[in-house]
C-alpha cells in the first residue's frame, strides 16, 4: 500500500527596512518558517549572501534534513535488527559550489555519525545498517547530489 503525504509550511519575509527591495543592500534576508503547532524557525540567507549569521539558512536546513532523515531510518532499522543504539551524534557537512552566473548547487553531503551500541557484538551490524538507512531515507532519495557516510561505531562500556 502506498501513501501520499503533504507538508504545509509558511515562509514569511520580515526583512523590509522601509524601502522594500529597492536595492540589493536595502533589505534584510530575515524570514520566519512556520508550520502548524511548531515553533518558528528564524531563517535568513547564508552570511556570504548578506544573511544574518544568528539565523538558520536554507543550506544548513537542507543538510540538517538529510542528517535527520538518516538518523530516524537508522534508529528504526537498528531497533528492528536487535541492534541497541545508546548514543548517536552526527557532524554532517554539506558542500555547495557557486556557479559563474550567481547560482549554485550542492555537490555532496557527508554524514559523520558517531554511534554507540550496547555490546561489541553489535558493531558490525550497526556499521552495515547505515547503507540500509541510506536506501530508505526519503530526503537522500530526493536530492540530486551524493550523500556519503563515514560512520564511527563503538560499543559502550
Amino acid at each position: 500500500m502506498t501513501a501520499t503525504h503533504t507538508y504545509d509550511v509558511a515562509v514569511s519575509w520580515i526583512g523590509d527596512r522601509g524601502t522594500g527591495t529597492s536595492g540589493y543592500r536595502a533589505y534584510d534576508r530575515a524570514h520566519d518558517v512556520d508550520a502548524p503547532g511548531r515553533p518558528t524557525i528564524a531563517g535568513s540567507a547564508d552570511p556570504a549572501f548578506r544573511g544574518d549569521p544568528a539565523r538558520w539558512n536554507p543550506e544548513q536546513l537542507l543538510v540538517a534534513s538529510v542528517s535527520q532523515c538518516h538518523l530516524l531510518w537508522y534508529l528504526h532499522l537498528c531497533s528492528a535488527a536487535g541492534v541497541v543504539v545508546t548514543a548517536y551524534a552526527d557532524a554532517a557537512v554539506g558542500t555547495m559550489v557557486e556557479t559563474a552566473d550567481g547560482g549554485g548547487h550542492f555537490t555532496e553531503v557527508l554524514l559523520r555519525p558517531r554511534v554507540t551500541v550496547s555490546e561489541p557484538g553489535m558493531v558490525a551490524a550497526a556499521v552495515a545498517l547505515h547503507a540500509a538507512a541510506h536506501e530508505k531515507c526519503f530526503i537522500a532519495n530526493s536530492v540530486n547530489f551524493p550523500v556519503r557516510h563515514a560512520p564511527t561505531v563503538t560499543a559502550g562500556a
